[in-house]
């Protein structure tokens, strides 16, 4: 049986043309059999795919074919069951969306993980910046890390004002896979953040060289998983939004018209149904019954 391997990949690149770059890539990554979610934009590709060694292996010399995306870097984890049951290849205005105009040319050094875990065992003075969203910082992060509390990416401009005052500290950015920090390093430096670096291709390359270090908790990966071990300890650093026992197990709350993206020990997940309070149980169940009278409705319709 072949390995499955899930790959993680982002690259800024001028595509003149992404609409049909988008059509022949589906069309490419649909022959090949892989699964995935791939973003294309004006200003380059975002993606991650899964499949076997070989497929994995195939899709990788495809694009780097393309001499745009010669260099391109691969974030790569072998796993045991496939986390994505669609390939998607889709335009955007944006790779990854911030909703500002910044220069990338202006982006913060890249600093690599062997410099970071040394600058902490140094006990170097710096700080280091989180610029993922609010729940996946919740689950994981690393030591002594701050948080700008942003629900999406596109927060960040109007959040880096709350650390105005910390424009002349050395500042080191990290996300999931780096593609965030291009864009918020060379934002921050166009703000007036001198010393600004990001963490070379993030928390996943960083996790694969040094476990057990530095980073504390798991990290969220965007695809069925949703989270992914970092450390082999299996720590955990968050709780539960309901009972607030230690937990790290992400849902969705089942009440349609509440969707809540939230934290669940597996006592709460069976007490309320998978919702995230008594009220959503509530309402979910009346969403069940609603769609129950529907269906006898049909089915009376047809005798």
């Amino acid at each position: 049986m072949e390995n499955i391997k899930v790959i993680l990949f982002y690259k800024f690149a001028d595509l003149k043309n992404p609409g049909e770059f988008v059509k022949e890539h589906l069309k490419f990554c649909k022959e090949l059999g892989i699964l995935g979610r791939v973003l294309v934009s004006h200003e380059g590709i975002n993606g991650s795919i899964t499949g076997t060694d070989w497929q994995i292996d195939r899709y990788k010399e495809n694009l780097r074919s393309d001499k745009r995306f010669t260099d391109i870097t691969f974030k790569e984890e072998e796993i045991i069951e496939k986390p994505f049951t669609k390939m998607k290849v889709k335009f955007r205005k944006e790779i990854v969306t911030f909703g500002e105009k910044v220069d990338l040319a202006r982006k913060g050094d890249y600093i690599a993980p062997e410099k970071l875990k040394e600058m902490y065992d140094n006990k170097e003075e710096f700080i280091i910046l989180d610029a993922r969203n609010d729940y996946e910082y919740k689950i994981g992060r690393f030591k002594n890390a701050i948080h700008l509390d942003i629900k999406n990416f596109r927060d960040f401009p109007s959040a880096l004002k709350r650390i105005e005052n910390l424009k002349d500290k050395k500042i080191v950015t990290y996300c999931t896979g780096g593609v965030r920090c291009e864009k918020a390093s060379s934002y921050m430096k166009e703000r007036g953040f001198r010393n600004v670096m990001q963490l070379k291709d993030g928390i996943l390359a960083f996790g694969k060289k040094f476990p057990d270090t530095v980073w504390e908790g798991k990290c969220f990966v965007f695809d069925k998983r949703l989270v992914q071990s970092i450390n082999s300890n299996e720590d955990t650093i968050s709780e539960c939004f309901i009972c607030s026992a230690p937990s790290d197990l992400y849902r969705n709350c089942r009440n349609l018209d509440c969707d809540r993206l939230f934290i669940s020990c597996l006592n709460c997940q069976k007490e309320l149904n998978g919702c995230c309070s008594k009220e959503c149980l509530t309402e979910f169940r009346k969403q069940c019954m609603g769609k129950s009278i529907a269906k006898q409705g049909r089915r009376s319709l047809t005798m």
